[in-house]
């Protein structure tokens, strides 16, 4: 599957985690786990999470902690895909 199938599919999804002011370090293992068990998941950013950076960034840093990939940013939604 290439990138455009995975936003395809992803936009029936929703979101599977919140990140709100906690920050994106209280979500990391449970990122993890989910990405596990499923293909792809969903992340909805809070507003109170952009203390940290804006969603993109934040979107990246989430990927290169869980080694997973990033699908898209779109909203204030980010779609993860487990590598491999």
């Amino acid at each position: 599957m290439n990138r455009q199938e995975h936003r395809k599919s992803a936009t029936a999804l929703e979101p599977a985690l919140q990140i709100g002011k906690s920050g994106i370090g209280a979500v990391v293992d449970e990122l993890k786990t989910q990405l596990k068990n499923l293909k792809l998941v969903k992340v909805k950013f809070l507003k109170s999470a952009f203390f940290e950076g804006d969603k993109n960034e934040l979107a990246e840093k989430l990927a290169n902690m869980t080694g997973s990939e990033l699908i898209e940013v779109r909203g204030n939604t980010a779609v993860f895909r487990r590598k491999g």
